[in-house]
């Protein structure tokens, strides 16, 4: 990644991560996708009382980016930032959702608040996923 897109998307998700609805475990994360037509949409964890109703902010910014009418080609990098010690990495739902959202060979960075970065390539989040590929060989039962 080029250092000036490293820097618009180190931009972009601190001050995103800074809108994170996080009252109970206090953990903002905020997420950057960079799209091949130059813009930046971000994404902020929405916490809710009844856990399982929450949303992280990697599956924010992807499901900003769909709702937008872009599409797994139109991405061509992800950032993300947590209050972590070293670089946050992403649960495992969100591993899954951008499995599918985003091209194997797109890089994302993870990182925290000091720049202690990790990059990897999606296909490496989550090397056995559940993938359209076993939808189109499913035996009927």
């Amino acid at each position: 990644m080029k250092s000036a897109d490293y820097q618009r998307l180190y931009d972009a998700v601190t001050r995103v991560a800074k809108q994170a609805y996080a009252p109970y475990s206090q953990f903002a994360v905020g997420a950057a996708l960079l799209m091949k037509d130059g813009q930046i949409i971000t994404g902020a964890n929405v916490e809710n009382a009844s856990y399982g109703l929450s949303n992280c902010a990697e599956r924010s910014a992807l499901f900003t980016a769909y709702s937008l009418g872009y599409r797994q080609n139109d991405i061509i990098g992800m950032m993300i930032i947590g209050p972590t010690l070293g670089p946050v990495s992403p649960c495992g739902a969100c591993r899954q959702v951008m499995a599918e959202l985003i091209n194997p060979d797109v890089e994302v960075v993870m990182t925290n608040w000091e720049k202690q970065d990790l990059v990897v390539k999606v296909k490496d989040l989550l090397p056995f996923r559940f993938a359209k590929d076993d939808l189109d060989g499913r035996k009927q039962v």
